[in-house]
């Protein structure tokens, strides 16, 4: 252990006697490398030793449900002295952007009342009914810590460690397992908010169900989130994966429809290279194992791993913090980060379209259930559909790119094949485009009996371009 850590004491005194002649800016710009792995890996590092000590403690303990309840009435309670107070702004959490995996920086968080939500533990997990119960700051990486230990695991695990259970209900979540299982919120089966009076609300599909089903996607403009019970599974030691390339656009599209059609396939996803290059990968869960064997440009480096490679990846909340507005307007106007839901269906035609509007390489391609459910996201038909996530993240290299012009018009095309765009992205969509894209029925429709109107913006203000600025 003391010889890496001499070698990153050594690189961090060149580094800061660098900055110093280079000066900061130069630095978190041109050479923002340099800085994510003298810097951040080793504070990424150091978070999730602390987070996972204190979550291992706390469940341990089982101090966590003796508190949630104080910790709920701390909730209501700031939400009456806001009414008492006469209501004067919009609520939203208190909970730091820069901490957020989204990209976007949402100024709200300076105009609108915070309420600060102090909830990140794991609650109860009952192996009988196969259920976990959390409160909303909980993050996959403390999950997955917890129930693999125990032989569980959620059906639907969205792999980056730092998203919150609270994102990926109020936003959306999406994994290589989702053509089985659905999106995130298809594997929850109650919500628990605090709502605009300051009043306590349970959410199941047979309790209070039009709440339980605007909740996803509605970004906390309903309520606030408190705790969640989601569905958990039996694990087993291993994934067995199978890579296959395919060449051939037709080819591509049919087989990788093949493949998410499959239901023993517990994984499917695809990376794909060109219109005319792609790699397909299966995978199921074993318990036997066969032996075998772009912010950082040199990951793979032996000398890279040696050094940094235990501390991959850098939180992404740390790099938000970091990037300055001046980088984060060269990220928004020379960077694409983007997820596309389609009909599967629509796949070949879809793929084209990215190629025309921005070309990016590589894509990622994940296939998901859909049901016919009520809510804000939902097939066109009353049938459940096999849909697509297309997700575009890099520089776009399609001519005279500018973000959003390009960006509008991949945004017409999806709502052309009644898809959808995740909403953690860059949404360039007018507020009646917006609602074309989303079906706002039964949303608007509680917001109003709520009492929302007076206490959360409408989905559309928080998170659009058009909206915010």
């Amino acid at each position: 252990m003391m010889e890496p850590a001499v070698s990153l004491a050594v690189c961090a005194l060149l580094f800061l006697l660098w900055v110093r002649v280079k000066g900061l800016e130069f630095v978190l710009i041109h050479q923002r490398w340099v800085f994510v792995c003298l810097f951040l890996l080793p504070l990424s590092l150091i978070f999730d030793i602390y987070y996972y000590v204190r979550a291992w403690v706390v469940f341990k303990l089982s101090s966590a449900p003796r508190l949630h309840e104080q910790r709920v009435r701390d909730i209501q309670k700031q939400v009456r002295e806001w009414k008492e107070q006469g209501s004067k702004t919009f609520m939203c959490t208190g909970r730091p952007g820069w901490l957020t995996v989204s990209l976007r920086v949402g100024k709200y968080k300076k105009t609108h009342k915070n309420i600060m939500i102090n909830l990140m533990d794991i609650l109860e997990v009952d192996t009988k009914k196969q259920i976990v119960r959390v409160e909303p700051l909980v993050t996959m990486g403390q999950v997955t810590a917890l129930l693999t230990s125990i032989g569980w695991t959620l059906p639907v695990l969205p792999e980056l460690d730092d998203l919150t259970v609270g994102g990926l209900i109020m936003g959306t979540g999406i994994e290589s397992s989702s053509h089985k299982y659905g999106l995130f919120q298809h594997i929850c089966t109650a919500y628990e908010l605090v709502l605009a009076d300051g009043s306590f609300v349970r959410c199941t599909p047979s309790e209070n169900s039009d709440l339980f089903y605007a909740v996803p996607w509605s970004c906390g403009t309903l309520g606030f989130l408190v705790a969640a019970e989601i569905r958990i599974i039996p694990a087993k030691k291993y994934v067995k994966l199978r890579f296959e390339p395919v060449q051939g656009l037709e080819a591509i599209c049919a087989k990788f429809t093949h493949e998410s059609q499959r239901q023993e396939n517990h994984f499917v996803e695809g990376l794909l290279y060109s219109l005319d290059e792609a790699v397909i990968m299966t995978g199921v869960m074993t318990d036997e194992v066969e032996p075998s064997k772009d912010i950082i440009p040199f990951g793979n480096n032996p000398i890279f791993r040696y050094l940094f490679g235990w501390m991959v990846p850098p939180k992404i909340s740390l790099l938000k913090l970091t990037q300055g507005e001046t980088l984060r307007k060269l990220y928004e106007q020379h960077h694409v980060v983007q997820d596309m839901l389609v009909p599967m269906k629509c796949l070949q035609q879809a793929l084209h379209t990215f190629q025309n509007d921005i070309h990016v390489y590589p894509i990622w391609l994940c296939p998901f259930i859909l049901p016919s459910q009520p809510g804000l996201v939902h097939p066109k038909g009353n049938e459940a559909e096999l849909y697509i996530d297309i997700g575009a993240y890099g520089e776009p290299r399609v001519k005279h790119f500018e973000a959003r012009s390009c960006m509008r018009q991949l945004e017409k095309f999806v709502r052309s094949v009644h898809g959808f765009q995740m909403l953690y992205a860059d949404c360039y969509m007018n507020r009646e485009e917006f609602w074309e894209m989303f079906d706002g029925s039964l949303y608007h429709k509680l917001r109003e009996k709520l009492g929302c109107q007076d206490a959360f913006p409408e989905v559309y203000d928080k998170i659009c371009k058009a909206a915010r600025h």
